[in-house]
């Protein structure tokens, strides 16, 4: 009886040993072919952060910053109204024969008359037939000049036969108002890449910069907003998609963009832009002078009050400087194989403000209208006086810059 009870117990292990056995090897082989079903460590589990990225990037676009939805906001409001221009130069070659080259570059909506403001260096040199203006919706238009302002580098062109419902003018900001850190956008076409956004702050206001023609503009605003060749012509926005400026130039080693750039102010645009969509040009006075500028050498050469100053060699007969009075050279001395016009009166200052430049009279007339008084210093002989300078228009057939 003991002896059959034994062989029942080992029967009963032999069998829990089968069992369990049995056991770990289905669970062994669900562990290789399912881990993920396992508690506490699921496939989810494990890849959960990226694949849950991915599934919500598909499902929808996240919840977007303040920052970004201000910058889609304005790209929304003001990318339809900036234009691609592309100028065709025609030249001749060495055996007469013409070769066409092109050059591009970006350009605002002003108005619902198909008006367009860029930058005069964009279409300065194009074919009377060679401006072609894409805009954002892909559609072509022909455009031909009405008008440019080569001191300020801006010129406004016109689209042929454009319907009003596809032009989306961008609306005029102050430049007067802005602050130095203060967030900007620029729209434009860079390298040919239409409608291309990029932000930053203004990083300076106040600058004086130099246009590929040699003249000066004033009140430039700088910033780091990146501007590269194409986006000549295009709007510099403030964050409620207003224009501040018209991004004109780069200071660049290379030609791209190095995180200085220049844009003229829109309180200058609007300065310019009705006189040369009714004139043509801008309507400036008339000062009519010739001048060099003094510097202590010349000063001391030829004995004069003042150590800087324009010496004024020349006054053209009706001018502003004519009527009211101001002097021209009256006689010639030589010093060292070299001839001076002396005698003349010398311009210190305009409204109290120093001249010492010919460009610095020039900026000094810029904001200026016929009709308008002027106070001008100057010295003559040993005496200052300050003249009360009415500025007049030139002659329609005489260009001058001053």
């Amino acid at each position: 009886m003991r002896r059959q009870l034994e062989i029942e117990i080992m029967r009963f292990h032999s069998f829990r040993i089968a069992a369990i056995t049995a056991f770990l090897a289905c669970a062994a082989t669900i562990i290789a072919l399912r881990w993920d079903l396992i508690p506490g460590y699921r496939k989810t589990d494990a890849l959960s952060k990226t694949e849950a990225a991915l599934a919500a990037a598909a499902k929808g676009q996240p919840l977007l910053s303040t920052d970004e939805e201000t910058n889609v906001q304005v790209y929304k409001k003001v990318g339809p109204g900036v234009v691609n221009i592309t100028s065709t130069v025609v030249e001749y070659d060495f055996f007469f024969s013409p070769v066409a080259s092109e050059s591009t570059g970006s350009g605002c909506v002003l108005d619902l008359d198909g008006n367009i403001l860029t930058n005069y260096h964009v279409i300065e040199n194009a074919d009377p037939d060679g401006l072609e203006v894409a805009l954002p919706d892909q559609t072509k238009y022909r455009a031909k000049v009405i008008g440019y302002d080569d001191q300020n580098d801006l010129a406004v062109i016109r689209l042929v036969n454009a319907p009003k419902e596809r032009l989306h003018p961008i609306p005029l900001g102050d430049s007067d108002s802005l602050i130095v850190g203060q967030k900007v956008l620029a729209i434009g076409n860079p390298f040919r890449l239409q409608n291309t956004l990029t932000a930053g702050i203004i990083s300076s206001l106040g600058r004086r910069i130099r246009t590929e023609r040699g003249t000066l503009i004033e009140n430039v605003i700088q910033t780091d907003a990146a501007i590269n060749p194409g986006n000549s012509g295009g709007p510099l926005l403030n964050v409620a998609g207003e224009m501040i400026g018209i991004n004109t130039q780069i200071v660049s080693p290379s030609g791209a963009s190095s995180g200085v750039g220049f844009a003229i102010p829109v309180n200058t645009v609007r300065r310019v832009v009705a006189d040369l969509i009714k004139e043509g040009r801008v309507v400036r006075p008339w000062f009519g002078v010739e001048v060099y500028a003094v510097n202590q050498d010349l000063s001391e050469t030829l004995d004069l009050p003042v150590k800087s100053g324009l010496l004024v060699v020349r006054v053209r007969k009706g001018s502003s400087a004519d009527n009211a009075g101001i002097r021209g050279a009256s006689r010639t001395v030589a010093f060292w194989n070299m001839r001076y016009y002396v005698g003349g009166d010398i311009i210190v200052a305009v409204d109290n403000k120093p001249i010492t430049s010919p460009e610095e009279l020039q900026l000094a007339l810029e904001p200026r209208k016929p009709g308008e008084t002027i106070k001008v210093s100057i010295y003559r002989q040993q005496t200052k006086m300050d003249l009360n300078v009415l500025l007049v228009e030139p002659p329609r057939q005489r260009r001058v810059d001053f």
